[in-house]
């Protein structure tokens, strides 16, 4: 059995550590409560977007947004890989890495496929084993919709310069603070809708059919981008909380254990020097 000083030092070692799982258990509680309203807010505009774009799908040909559906032989595809800058959020990160690489050897096996990777995690592991043209982990410094706007404005001048034939992105959806689902979405080409409900809505262009597609084209896009970001930064305080949360549950419980076995060494010690006293005590009289 440990001696007192030892088991002393390990009671004090996880109690700190306890200490600093629970501050940043709460420090991403709060933290989650912002970026959940942030992509809880702008989900139905982006959602009813797409579908404004889908119902306008017969008006993408060759002069009008052709050049985002181009459905071209696939031998090189881009993936973004949308992960985090910090670690300590469970299997956040390492969802992402697994997903990209199936994607990249199975689904797309034998095909080029590079990354732009947006959190320094993704960009670390998978930059060993793929090309990284481009890592924009920088972005959580300063998450606004006219950062991810550049990087959309550099995806959709790629595919339509050629330089890839499809593009995805990869990342972790939010679906409430204990769980994450994995997303593997096509952002290029654009996918034509087939039987769409609404494709009957009549609508009234003003000024025309071709001035409306193609200004909403991109900014489908980049909304599209900026979603599957915040997205993934809700998810990540999520993963966070929950991992910091079951981690101070855990030092609680080894914290309580080690108390359990202090006492009890604690009290073999006494119960060994009364013996002692009382042994040399029977020998004294003797």
């Amino acid at each position: 059995m440990a001696n007192l000083k030892e088991i002393r030092n390990r009671i004090a070692s996880v109690s700190s550590t306890m200490q600093i799982t629970s501050a940043m258990k709460m420090v991403s509680a709060a933290k989650l409560k912002k970026a959940q309203d942030n992509i809880t807010a702008m989900r139905p505009y982006a959602q009813k977007l797409t579908e404004l774009l889908q119902n306008l799908s017969s008006a993408l040909n060759e002069e009008v947004g052709g050049e985002y559906t181009a459905q071209r032989t696939v031998q090189k595809v881009l993936v973004v890989a949308i992960t985090s800058n910090r670690g300590l959020c469970g299997a956040f990160n390492s969802n992402i890495i697994k997903q990209v690489n199936a994607v990249a050897n199975n689904k797309y096996a034998g095909k080029q496929v590079d990354l732009i990777t947006i959190g320094k995690k993704g960009n670390d592991i998978l930059g060993k084993s793929y090309k990284v043209i481009a890592n924009e982990s920088s972005l959580f410094d300063d998450l606004t919709f006219s950062n991810v706007s550049k990087i959309a404005e550099t995806l959709m001048e790629k595919f339509v310069a050629g330089e890839y034939d499809k593009i995805e992105l990869v990342y972790n959806h939010f679906r409430n603070a204990a769980s994450q689902d994995v997303i593997t979405e096509d952002y290029l080409p654009l996918q034509p809708v087939e039987g769409n409900s609404t494709s009957n809505v009549d609508y009234i262009f003003e000024p025309s059919k071709k001035e409306i597609v193609v200004t909403l084209i991109p900014k489908s896009l980049k909304i599209q981008l900026y979603k599957a970001v915040r997205d993934s930064f809700a998810a990540e305080h999520g993963a966070r909380m929950t991992a910091m949360h079951k981690a101070t549950d855990n030092a609680t419980e080894l914290r309580n254990q080690l108390k359990l076995t202090y006492n009890k060494a604690r009290q073999a010690a006494i119960t060994n020097e009364i013996l002692e006293i009382v042994g040399g005590a029977e020998a004294l009289n003797n």
